[in-house]
């Protein structure tokens, strides 16, 4: 297998097309994660569809994603990473398209999972394509300005698709992928170089049993209301997805080349950060669903007032974060997500409590404010605690496992929340739409109260062997630092 050229990888111009490129590209799979969530009353009144294939708009998209993800940095390693890159922004950019055409609801669910697979092989290759080309003293900026994209993404996702949807139409939310891709595909040919790793884990069975695990666990949580939880599909997909998800642990004890070695789980950081981060995308995933449903359905605002009304809990995060990653470094990493949880957490039990039909956004203003900060200093510190918890030549499995735990818990949490409101309300009115959010806000405040108490689990500030003087963090950049020299 041919190693990666270094001299084309860092030839005059290499490093700006590829920051470019690679953030366009990452851009356009974190947007659709959130960008759909306040189109979704003018699709359902568009299409059709009750709530459990409301719910597969997203999950269809955040479950390939998730499975799939590590399995695609496996084939990009192995088969070349700018090749597979174009081939999951290929795929990508043609479901975008396919979902944009999707006469109905069944139809544009498909085309999102398509989107989900297309974004799994995509993304985990753009940091990988981003490091090969920029040189080690300038990927620290390089690697700043590709994670603020990120964040934009995720801050303007539902403003965005609000947007489009209010003053042209909700297929525009997925047609706006498709020129961005046609333009990069041709860049990324021309622009990026070739690389590869020739001791890449490919893990095919595995990814087999946690992708049909995770569908029959996610497709008995959305259809258990619908058909019954005692159903033969319902319990079949629970216990047989169960039973899958088992064996893909007992799995990866024994796999030679495991997609994610489960002996990172003895380490309390790496356990704790992931438990956490799992729960967190849980609550707010799945909070965030149906409060963006609420602005429309009952509160009466557009498309476009609904996005704008989201920011302060989306978009925190491109205010707070700074400051987070500051008081990171200086007090560890473990305080400051342990506190963003917390705060996220009582956010959501705020809002179950002032939720009703007749709510001012100013009532419901300190309750976005408030899930706003706790999300930017949780994400602020996570991915360093993260990486911090593993040797160095582990990064790279230990970041696309806690990106797939996030989009996982996404997925669940939708399931699992919309399930709370179709039991406990629905569509029918106002009150109703009431009735089932408030509960299914109480479920996911309580998982992400549980994120907090998890992430306690992450070791504090504590001595280095090498001298009194030396402090190593789990979740610092300075911790970091000392790990690496250690």
């Amino acid at each position: 297998m041919n190693q990666p050229n270094q001299q084309t990888a860092h030839r005059p111009g290499a490093a700006v097309w590829a920051l470019v490129i690679t953030s366009v590209a990452g851009f356009m799979a974190a947007l659709d994660n959130l960008v759909v969530t306040t189109a979704l009353p003018s699709i359902r009144k568009d299409l059709g569809g009750a709530l459990e294939e409301l719910e597969w708009t997203v999950s269809a998209y955040t479950l390939t994603f998730a499975v799939l993800l590590m399995l695609g940095a496996a084939l990009g390693d192995r088969f070349g990473r700018r090749r597979l890159f174009m081939a999951g922004l290929t795929i990508f950019t043609g479901a975008s398209a396919a979902a944009a055409l999707a006469p109905g609801i069944d139809g544009l669910i498909a085309a999102r999972a398509v989107q989900g697979v297309g974004a799994a092989i995509m993304m985990p290759l753009t940091l990988t394509l981003l490091t090969a080309a920029v040189p080690p003293a300038r990927r620290g900026a390089a690697l700043g300005i590709f994670s603020a994209v990120g964040g934009i993404a995720v801050a303007s996702g539902p403003l965005i698709g609000g947007s489009l949807t209010e003053h042209i139409s909700w297929q525009w939310i997925f047609w706006l992928n498709v020129p961005i891709g046609l333009v990069l595909l041709p860049l990324a040919r021309l622009r990026l170089s070739e690389s590869y790793a020739p001791n890449a884990r490919l893990d095919v069975p595995g990814t087999l049993l946690v992708s049909a695990g995770l569908f029959g666990v996610v497709y008995a949580l959305v259809n258990g209301q619908a058909d019954g939880w005692t159903s033969a599909p319902v319990l079949g997909g629970l216990i047989l997805g169960g039973l899958l998800l088992i064996a893909f642990v007992l799995h990866q004890t024994r796999a030679k080349n495991p997609m994610l070695p489960m002996r990172l789980f003895r380490n309390r950081a790496f356990f704790g950060i992931n438990v956490a981060s799992l729960l967190m995308f849980l609550g707010m995933f799945g909070s965030i669903f149906l409060l963006s449903q609420f602005l429309q359905n009952v509160a009466g605002y557009s498309p476009t007032e609904a996005g704008l009304r989201m920011l302060p809990w989306t978009g925190m995060p491109l205010i707070v974060a700074p400051v987070a990653g500051y008081l990171s470094d200086r007090i560890g990493g473990r305080p400051v997500v342990a506190t963003g949880l917390a705060l996220q957490a009582v956010g959501l039990g705020l809002f179950a409590l002032v939720l009703e039909p007749g709510v001012s956004y100013a009532t419901q203003l300190p309750a976005l404010i408030l899930s706003g900060i706790g999300m930017a200093l949780y994400f602020a510190p996570a991915a360093s605690v993260v990486m911090s918890s593993v040797r160095p030549a582990e990064q790279g499995i230990a970041s696309g496992a806690n990106n797939a735990l996030r989009e996982v818990g996404g997925a669940l949490g939708i399931a699992v929340l919309g399930a709370v409101f179709a039991a406990q309300g629905g569509y029918t009115s106002a009150g109703a739409f009431t009735d089932g959010t408030v509960p299914a806000l109480w479920i996911g405040a309580g998982a992400v109260a549980l994120a907090a108490l998890s992430a306690l689990l992450i070791p504090g500030r504590r001595k280095a062997p090498a001298g009194p003087d030396t402090v190593v963090d789990s979740g610092s950049a300075a911790g970091e630092r000392e790990r690496v020299a250690a």
